[in-house]
């Protein structure tokens, strides 16, 4: 709405449909609940083809006309595209897709289901919720509680720390490469790619530990979103850590609804291949997205077919038992693909992705004559440095919540001691942040 008020109207169509579309599920029998269940998802798709999608494929289809030397008939729309359309519109699906399958009773209430899709805390980067966990908690009564309010607040600074302190300072590096990838050589092209990474999960997790700390405060329940996904010791793993609600999503309602594994080896592959490339696309209308969706759909095929392969070979080199080795492994392969996500357009990312490399001999023979790393790099020492201590202490801060509570850590302090680490982040916050108008990554989605 503070782009173009009218936009709201197009919660409010989603909304009402949506809301009459379970109730008549529910009420419905045999052939007439898929029925209504197909217009309701037709309604939600159609508002994101429209939305999100059309001018991409209009484009596309300007570019076929030409290559026979014809002019596209069909008018390209001069609109914007609503922030956060496809977290609200995938939660709106999950709703009447769990009616049909009688997971979920359908809600009566035009103002809790409406409350369901726009719940301020999530509504424009999730996680995406299902009906089953949120729904029931609008008819709670919360009362305060101490530490029900002062857990979300710490979850909201530590998602507001690692936001405006590591991903935003990041971000001056990543988009000043990424933005003209000609002008910089192969290290600064490799540093940018794992700034992005660390970035992207800053910036994302960030925003997501904010949605589900200001809901805590408030006494409801989100669920996790990101669980340490850098630490995974496979593409399989990464995506059952990585932006968790929607990669359960898809698993839940479109890579089962298609067979899943309990169909043939080559359609199985086949299956998860179709489910990354949509993903891909969901997470923007241009072929950047659709490369990056295909890069970690190919990467899973190739695991699961190179499986034994790949064990025999591992035992032979006795690489096997190798410490973080997989883990090594899998952050480069995400790393890699993260290019094509970042990249303006598919020409930067290729260019990137063939020239990241090619400095490496020169590089490693520098660092033999002492050469100071920072010195091949376009930017400051002293950038640099800080960048690595904010990654360094990131990694730590991570490596603690694997091995303990960290809640129940600060619980049992003293009063000094939490107060004193509190006005740390705090201040880390104020003289470390980098605040400029830079939105969070998946705003645009």
């Amino acid at each position: 709405m503070a782009f173009v008020p009218i936009y709201i109207l197009i919660l409010g169509f989603t909304i009402l449909i949506d809301y009459f579309a379970g109730i008549y599920i529910e009420n419905a029998k045999g052939h007439r609940r898929k029925l209504y269940l197909i217009f309701s998802l037709i309604a939600n798709i159609g508002v994101l083809a429209v939305f999100k999608y059309y001018n991409f494929l209009n484009s596309n289809l300007t570019y076929f006309f030409n290559a026979f030397g014809k002019t596209n008939p069909i008018p390209y729309l001069s609109i914007l595209l609503p922030i956060g359309l496809s977290f609200h519109t995938f939660q709106a699906m999950s709703y009447t897709i769990e009616v049909y399958r009688a997971n979920q009773k359908a809600e009566r209430h035009f103002g809790i289901y409406a409350l369901y899709v726009m719940f301020y805390p999530q509504l424009v980067a999730g996680p995406i919720e299902r009906p089953q966990n949120i729904l029931h908690q609008f008819r709670e009564q919360f009362d305060f509680n101490y530490d029900r309010v002062t857990s979300g607040l710490r979850l909201m600074a530590w998602g507001l720390f690692k936001k405006v302190v590591i991903a935003d300072r990041l971000a001056t590096l990543v988009d000043a490469v990424y933005n003209n990838p000609h002008h910089y050589n192969s290290f600064s092209l490799i540093v940018a790619t794992v700034f992005f990474t660390i970035q992207i999960f800053c910036d994302f997790s960030g925003y997501s530990d904010v949605a589900i700390g200001t809901a805590r405060i408030m006494g409801f329940t989100l669920m996790t979103n990101f669980n340490n996904p850098y630490q995974s010791k496979s593409i399989s793993e990464f995506w059952k850590r990585w932006h968790i609600s929607l990669s359960t999503w898809f698993r839940d309602y479109l890579y089962i609804s298609i067979g899943g594994n309990r169909v043939s080896i080559p359609r199985w592959y086949f299956n998860l291949f179709i489910v990354f490339l949509v993903s891909g696309l969901w997470h923007g209308a241009n072929w950047t997205f659709v490369v990056w969706g295909a890069l970690h759909g190919f990467y899973l095929v190739f695991a699961l077919a190179t499986k034994n392969i790949r064990g025999k070979i591992s035992t032979k080199m006795y690489i096997d038992n190798v410490p973080f080795l997989d883990t090594i492994i899998t952050f480069l392969l995400i790393a890699f693909a993260w290019i094509f996500f970042r990249a303006n357009d598919i020409n930067s990312a290729i260019y990137i992705s063939t020239h990241i490399f090619t400095g490496i001999p020169s590089l490693i023979h520098k660092l033999k004559t002492h050469v100071p790393i920072w010195e091949f790099m376009e930017f400051g020492k002293g950038y640099f440095i800080c960048s690595l201590l904010l990654i360094l202490f990131l990694e730590t801060i991570h490596y603690l919540q694997s091995k303990i509570n960290i809640g129940a850590f600060f619980i049992r302090k003293p009063t000094q001691v939490r107060w004193i680490i509190y006005l740390g982040i705090v201040a880390a916050i104020v003289l470390l942040g980098v605040f400029e108008e830079r939105q969070f990554i998946y705003f645009q989605f």
